[in-house]
């Protein structure tokens, strides 16, 4: 494989998510394994340390659980992260927690995937945790959900059970907002369907976890429609041969098309300007498509800074002071109504102040607990912010890029939570 070709090929970012001990460190050791992905001393050290625990099959979670208390315990408590590639696409897999505590680390793992996979141990079939891990991605609004139906070498590769599963996950995802979801029978243990069909599911149609991740259709998962460009930072090269004069706009695409020649509108001020150019590191391009990291010059110079947003004249975010939004909460200290936080949001800052928690959601019943205003570490909440100047935004379900900000306590700088703007 040639260092250009490595570079062009498409990049799938999935989570792994299920209720403790349902196998997401296995079958993510398993995929590295099959997929040729890990070292040979690697696979010599959990090969040792197995033995060592008396273990009959080689213990793959090990590659994956990175914290001595995980090691220890036999869970995943961080979000661990680990990279691999096929020939014919490259993967970052964000490890997330199954217990209910790290639920917050789930989020954080989730926010930028194309794919949630969720296992389900075929002999405890859906639980609560299944049904959390769900809503979370159905809010993060993930565009595919694969659910694995692992540990069936537990019950003897039975189709029965697996329908049984699959039946149930059906009728409560029903209550979801969920475009693709499809079903996988596994055994990470053992790598039935994993990468290679399995002999003992003959019964069992569909595609393989390995084929699924390499050819689910991603391109469309991008919104190309509404261009937004963040300003990250102003490129003055005054002291550069040839670029005494440019001043650039650099940034990541989160979403649309800009093209040379095009007519922009910078906001909030309202110029409107026209590309000059567009550069991709030192190469010109004539077009930016999310997710490239790119500068923009324009025709004229006008006065832009971080935090500034880019965007066509016929097609402009949102600008609003007042937020409603979908929040889960981060911090051991509870939600204070009132209490004053810093908001970023893209490449802006700006202060917010929490004036009304609406609901408290039910997880495992999809239900709506109104008037709940003790929101604690982990909760999932419907709020109205008000922030000291308008944010430039769409509705996270219109764009998760622009639709999304993160919270943070002021007095130790911690991110006290994730959030989702609503329509």
């Amino acid at each position: 494989m040639t260092k250009k070709s490595y570079l062009d090929m498409e990049l799938l970012r999935f989570t792994t998510a299920g209720s403790v001990d349902d196998g997401k460190s296995t079958l993510i050791g398993r995929l590295l394994y099959d997929s040729k992905g890990i070292f040979e001393d690697q696979l010599e050290a959990v090969t040792r340390t197995s033995l060592k625990k008396g273990l009959k099959d080689v213990d793959l979670a090990l590659l994956t659980d990175g914290l001595k208390a995980e090691r220890e315990q036999g869970i995943t408590i961080d979000v661990a992260y680990r990279y691999f590639a096929t020939p014919k696409r490259k993967f970052i897999i964000a490890d997330t927690p199954g217990h209910t505590q790290y639920t917050r680390n789930m989020v954080t793992g989730a926010s930028t995937v194309n794919l949630a996979l969720i296992l389900v141990d075929a002999r405890n079939g859906v639980i609560e945790q299944t049904k959390r891990h769900s809503y979370i991605s159905s809010l993060l609004g993930i565009p595919h959900l694969v659910i694995c139906v692992n540990k069936m070498d537990l019950v003897d590769y039975s189709e029965k059970r697996y329908d049984e599963i699959v039946d149930t996950y059906k009728k409560f995802a029903a209550k979801m907002d969920i475009n693709d979801i499809q079903f996988v029978p596994i055994s990470a243990l053992k790598g039935d369907n994993i990468v290679k069909r399995s002999e003992r599911m003959s019964w069992y149609n569909g595609p393989t976890l390995m084929y699924l991740f390499e050819n689910i259709h991603i391109a469309s998962d991008y919104n190309v429609v509404d261009a937004r460009f963040p300003i990250q930072y102003v490129i003055r090269p005054q002291n550069v041969e040839g670029y005494h004069d440019y001043r650039g706009y650099s940034g990541r695409v989160v979403s649309g098309v800009f093209r040379t020649g095009e007519q922009v509108v910078v906001l909030p001020s309202g110029f409107e300007s026209v590309i000059k150019s567009i550069h991709e590191y030192d190469t010109p391009v004539d077009e930016a498509h999310p997710p490239m990291s790119v500068s923009l010059e324009l025709e004229n110079n006008i006065d832009i800074s971080r935090g500034d947003m880019i965007a066509k004249p016929n097609n402009q975010p949102e600008a609003r002071q007042d937020i409603d939004a979908m929040v889960c909460w981060f911090s051991e200290k509870p939600l204070q109504v009132g209490g004053k936080y810093a908001l970023k949001h893209t490449s802006a800052e700006v202060r917010a102040m929490i004036k009304d928690v609406i609901y408290k959601m039910d997880i495992n019943e999809l239900s709506r607990m109104e008037n709940e205003k003790n929101i604690a570490m982990n909760d999932i909440c419907r709020v109205h912010l008000r922030t000291t100047k308008p944010l430039l935004f769409d509705p996270y379900k219109q764009n998760r890029i622009t639709g999304s900000f993160v919270l943070i306590d002021e007095g130790t700088n911690n991110t006290v939570a994730a959030g989702m703007i609503r329509g």
